[in-house]
């Protein structure tokens, strides 16, 4: 979302971009559940820098008061905005395909080092028995 808000309405439109991003970044969502903010800061927010945990943590809270209009429209939607920005273009360098081939490649270096550690064990067990 590269728009800047301009209304009191496009604060929870903000907040759910940022959790879709942290889930789809870190975790901490099942398949097909979108949690709100609030709920991601709890289950991944220690993964964020403590400068954009904060800022995450105010568009949070402003995400829960704008379901009140009267409260909602003195929030500052400008400096929420910003702090939208800069959590978008903390989250988002990576896209989706590269963080699965990422697990991909994590999963398969993961098997390889257990292949290696067994071979080595296979190895270590017949020179004791002195078949090599």
């Amino acid at each position: 979302m590269k728009r800047k808000g301009h209304s009191f309405e496009d604060i929870p439109v903000m907040a759910d971009e940022i959790a879709v991003l942290i889930a789809s970044r870190f975790g901490g969502a099942r398949r097909g559940e979108h949690p709100p903010l609030d709920q991601m800061l709890r289950r991944r927010g220690a993964a964020l820098p403590p400068r954009l945990r904060r800022r995450a943590a105010r568009l949070a809270r402003a995400d829960q008061m704008a379901a009140q209009p009267r409260v909602a429209r003195q929030l500052p939607v400008d400096a929420l905005a910003r702090d939208h920005a800069a959590l978008a273009a903390h989250l988002r360098p990576m896209g989706e395909i590269t963080r699965w081939q990422g697990r991909a490649v994590s999963f398969a270096a993961s098997v390889a080092f257990g292949l290696m550690v067994v071979g080595a064990l296979a190895v270590w067990i017949a020179l004791q028995r002195g078949l090599l």
